[in-house]
């Protein structure tokens, strides 16, 4: 069983870490040449993305210079909306960010007061979004939208691997994906059901941490990079 400690207010609360993995395919714009030039630039000249980096973009510029950025948030209002999640996607942080693959990790270190809301805004470049524990497999194209819990293990890797490996990201290789992240709070009504979250699951009288993590069977795990099994922290 997975437990995920976060900050609730000024307290620290307990929850389970759902496994349900929520996805689309929607229909979103394709770039303009001069926002896919910039992403480019930004990708290879400031951020010099390794395998496995994910990083921030300037968003504000994307906004700027894409006149079509409202119609791919208006396709993520609507899916949303469509799953019985009221209106929190416009009341939520919003991230635009890049990655060349992804270790497999969880943020529930970081984030464990929300849930992630990702649209991917690149084209299909042969990488799959991947949560070992639970065996979903994503594939990653323009359009795919997925909601997940941020304590659950996830990587980007190869369609045709199952382990996340530095050399299967030469550096000729165009493997960077572009996605557009929200934060949905998690203590949200609508955000828990739709993910099945139950809170409170620790037992008040067990030693509990002081800080945001994750417990495997009752003792604190960490997830391997490249296999993305969890293992106990002693």
């Amino acid at each position: 069983m997975l437990t995920s400690y976060f900050w609730s207010g000024d307290a620290v609360r307990s929850r389970r870490v759902s496994d349900v993995v929520l996805s689309a395919s929607l229909d979103v714009p394709v770039p303009s040449a001069r926002v896919l030039a910039d992403w480019q630039r930004e990708t290879s000249s400031r951020l010099v993305l390794e395998p496995g980096d994910v990083e921030a973009m300037p968003l504000a510029r994307t906004q700027a210079r894409w006149p079509d950025y409202k119609r791919c948030v208006q396709a993520m209002s609507d899916w949303t909306y469509a799953l019985g999640l009221s209106n929190v996607l416009t009341s939520s942080d919003v991230a635009l960010m890049a990655c060349r693959g992804a270790r497999y990790h969880h943020d529930g270190a970081q984030y464990g007061g929300a849930a992630f809301c990702n649209l991917f805004l690149s084209e299909d470049k042969g990488l799959d979004l991947h949560f070992p524990s639970t065996g979903h497999r994503i594939p990653l194209t323009r359009g795919t939208a997925v909601i997940f819990d941020t304590g659950q293990p996830h990587g980007v890797i190869p369609r045709n691997s199952n382990s996340f490996s530095v050399t299967d990201f030469a550096p000729e290789q165009d493997c960077v994906q572009i996605f557009l992240t929200w934060e949905l709070p998690i203590e949200d009504p609508h955000v828990g059901q739709a993910l099945k979250v139950v809170f409170d699951v620790a037992c008040s009288a067990s030693p509990q941490p002081d800080e945001e993590q994750v417990w495997l069977n009752g003792a604190p795990a960490a997830v391997c990079p490249e296999s993305g099994c969890w293992y106990r922290v002693d």
